[in-house]
């Protein structure tokens, strides 16, 4: 009895041994995962993802949903997107590029795809604030503080300009943004938001009132709730004018009565531009107007909208002369000051009853057009994924669920038939595929505004991410033709080309009804705060012969299917290339 005992004992103990020993092997192996994907993370937030990464490790991916079954157990598509260029000589045309092989494709590789694009949303953006260039600011740029007053968002003082940095905002900031413009007062409320004007706010409140700490400047004050603290605005440079930002926008046929057409006006011997554009500027008006010696301020309208410009030579003299322009033309010039008719914005009243999505594939402009229709309707745009940097930069809509209803429509990139059908209607925008991949491939190493580098083009992470999301970009299109249920397809070029004819079309799809002047200063407005900064490369052909081989097979097979669907086919200038 006492043997087995013993016996018994002996293996207890051999056992307790054992477990410990296991425990102690799986809390190791467990922090070497942790450190390996901190590594991960660290390495993806400085120089981005490759698709190789990406593709081989889905387990150390964050992202949305979860990897189709299918794209983990099916080692066969992987290999094809993991390889160089070589890999883009692709067989057999008839059955790797039909319509039916492509969405194949992409529904085992969706998933994965999206936790790579989307790693880099939130964490890619560089510093930088909203509608103006990030300087170096010290004390001095300060101004002079005036005080604390009231802020009416429906009877806004202040609105000669609007900017947002909901991350980043400082009184330095605001001020040189109001100086650039050549406003006389800045103004900040909520921390995060700055408006100029030339006109002081009618009501002061008490001092305490205004305790909002600015988003980028611990220790100052940027307002409060409907609060603004209020700076007189000081020249940050000495000999620094604001004609630096007045542009010559054209000569044009004057309308029969000036006076009528325009709110303000000035007569001065020997006019000169920057007289004329200064006086606009006080007065808080776009467009400054020049025929002899008289000075008109205004908005482009009806009446005026700058869409049929005269021949120069119907215009004497020169763009800088005050002569330049006598009789039936006159000269115009574009002011510092903001058009700011159609820069209010807010979310729906009511639920909205139709689901209507902003499909494109990354990098066809989503952004851009969010901002046109933003402006144009009034209403804020909403996004199937959470950009901190595009919500800094005053989309709002981008921290509401996608779900709320309470936007005007929805951002999204997906592709599938699950996600398409959750939605009622899609605008989908089809930009060409050379021009996407270049975008998003920037983004990817530069953000929303800037340029990847030569070394980022010619690494071997370049074909890869072509010979990924070349394919993407066909399947993206095909899935919506097939699973959309109501499509308005707009074609980038088409939007940039004629805007406002095609952003009309837009608004009417999403009913809303909006007036012609509010079209006319979203195109004042176009271009937002989405041009890419920094050194473009000169002359660069980043696709070889194979690239153009394989994207030009996805562009036949796009355009032959948006022609089977009664749709306009592609842009001529995308095929083939």
């Amino acid at each position: 009895m006492a043997k087995a005992f013993y016996r018994l004992q002996k293996f207890l103990r051999r056992t307790q041994f054992l477990l410990f020993f296991l425990t102690a092997a799986y809390l190791m192996a467990g922090s070497l995962l942790l450190l390996q994907r901190t590594r991960l993370v660290i390495q993806q937030g400085s120089h981005g993802t490759s698709a190789n990464q990406a593709l081989t490790a889905p387990d150390e991916m964050t992202g949305v949903g979860i990897a189709d079954p299918r794209a983990l157990q099916d080692p066969l598509p992987a290999p094809r997107l993991l390889v160089g260029v070589d890999a883009l000589q692709e067989p057999a045309l008839d059955q790797q590029h039909s319509p039916r092989w492509l969405v194949s494709r992409n529904s085992e590789l969706r998933q994965l795809r999206r936790r790579w694009f989307h790693r880099f949303i939130s964490d890619q953006e560089p510093v930088q604030t909203a509608g103006f260039k990030v300087i170096k600011h010290t004390a001095e740029h300060k101004g002079t503080y005036i005080g604390c007053f009231t802020d009416d968002s429906r009877e806004r003082t202040l609105k000669g300009a609007v900017f947002y940095d909901l991350r980043k905002m400082t009184v330095a900031h605001c001020q040189e943004a109001c100086a650039e413009r050549a406003y006389t007062y800045a103004g900040l409320v909520y921390g995060a938001e700055c408006y100029c004007g030339n006109t002081l706010p009618a009501t002061a409140s008490k001092p305490e009132e205004c305790n909002s700490e600015c988003k980028g400047e611990k220790g100052s004050v940027c307002g409060g709730v409907n609060r603004l603290s209020v700076y007189r605005v000081e020249e940050l440079r000495a000999g620094a004018r604001p004609r630096r930002n007045v542009i010559y926008r054209g000569c044009f046929r004057a309308p029969e009565n000036l006076t009528d057409t325009f709110p303000a006006s000035l007569i001065q011997p020997n006019l000169t531009v920057e007289m004329c554009s200064e006086f606009c500027s006080k007065k808080e008006f776009p467009l400054a107007v020049i025929r002899g010696q008289e000075c008109y301020c205004g908005y482009p309208t009806g009446r005026f909208s700058l869409r049929d410009g005269a021949d120069g030579l119907r215009c004497s003299g020169t763009p800088n002369s005050s002569s330049a322009a006598e009789g039936q033309y006159c000269l115009v010039y574009q002011t510092p000051v903001q058009d700011t008719r159609c820069t209010d914005r807010k979310f729906l009243t009511t639920k909205s009853k139709v689901f209507v999505a902003l499909s494109s594939f990354p990098g066809a402009g989503n952004t851009w057009a969010r901002h046109l229709i933003e402006h144009a309707t009034g209403y804020y745009t909403g996004s199937y994924y959470f950009d901190g940097a595009l919500y800094n930069k005053g989309f709002k809509g981008e921290k509401d669920h996608w779900r709320s209803r309470r936007t005007i429509c929805v951002k999204t990139h997906e592709s599938g038939k699950t996600e398409i059908e959750m939605f009622d209607s899609a605008i989908l925008l089809i930009r060409n595929p050379y021009k996407s991949l270049m975008a998003e491939f920037n983004r990817k190493y530069a953000g929303h505004l800037g340029y990847a580098t030569d070394r980022n083009w010619k690494s071997k992470e370049w074909p890869d991410f072509v010979n990924s999301y070349a394919s993407w970009w066909a399947s993206h299109v095909l899935d919506w033709l097939k699973y959309g249920k109501r499509l308005l397809i707009v074609h980038y070029e088409d939007l940039k080309q004629s805007l406002i004819p095609k952003l009309r079309e837009m608004v009417e799809f999403l009913n809303v009804t909006v007036t012609e002047d509010r079209l006319l200063c979203v195109e004042s407005n176009r271009d937002g705060n989405f041009k890419r900064s920094g050194a473009k490369q000169k002359d660069f052909e980043p696709f070889t012969q194979e690239m153009k081989d394989l994207i030009n097979r996805y562009i036949l097979t796009v355009d032959e299917a948006l022609r089977g669907r009664n749709f306009t086919g592609l842009p001529r200038e995308y095929v083939p290339r």
